[in-house]
């Protein structure tokens, strides 16, 4: 007869239980995008049954949403604390514009670029989209508005050059995600053209380099 024990069952708290499953799917969507988030990809990476994570979260729909949150909310405080370390609204809005254009940030392109697609048939994820995507607005647009004050800027639509540069910023990082190229090579061209929306002075936002805005 054999004396070997039967492995006794982890059994966790149910809050720990969902947060590592948020975490799990979190992982998977840094690795591999929104697309890969599927009850069996998460039940695999916990390493539980796939009714588990069901009786959890019971709809994928809103799990894709609360990750897309997640990993947005950590994209715009990372960012945040980059702004923080400038001084004055143009050396805030190159920082920005050499972050944003850093191509070590893939994936959180495929991220975003899988969110506006999947938003069409997610209800959750779409309101999750458009909530980040009006922080985003409201943090370059309050870049923008600080250095119209301080005179070093002189749009009169601080929101719409916001919008501009953001869907200019975006459609460049999702040109160089299907190209396979390096979206930190237009950083120089995009902050010149940047000056001009803004009503900078020439120079005004040059990006030196992308190590040097991290």
């Amino acid at each position: 007869m054999s004396s070997t024990q039967p492995r006794p069952r982890s059994r966790k708290a149910p809050a720990e239980r969902a947060a590592e499953i948020v975490g799990a799917a979190t992982a998977i969507a840094r690795e591999s995008g929104l697309s890969a988030l599927t009850l069996r990809a998460v039940a695999d990476r916990v390493g539980v049954a796939s009714g588990l994570i069901a009786h959890y979260q019971p709809s994928m729909d809103d799990l894709v949403a609360t990750v897309y949150t997640d990993l947005v909310d950590d994209e715009i405080r990372d960012v945040e604390r980059i702004l923080d370390t400038r001084q004055g609204p143009a050396e805030r809005l190159a920082a920005l514009l050499a972050t944003l254009m850093d191509d070590g940030r893939e994936d959180l392109t495929v991220v975003w670029v899988e969110g506006w697609a999947m938003a069409r048939r997610n209800a959750a994820l779409a309101e999750a989209v458009r909530t980040q995507m009006q922080r985003w607005q409201r943090l370059v647009e309050g870049l923008i508005a600080d250095g119209c004050r301080q005179g070093r800027f002189t749009t009169s639509d601080p929101g719409a050059v916001a919008w501009q540069l953001i869907g200019m910023i975006d459609g460049l990082n999702a040109q160089s995600l299907a190209r396979g190229t390096d979206t930190a090579r237009f950083a120089a061209r995009t902050a010149r053209a940047a000056e001009v929306l803004v009503g900078a002075a020439p120079g005004g936002l040059a990006v030196e380099s992308i190590e040097a805005h991290r």
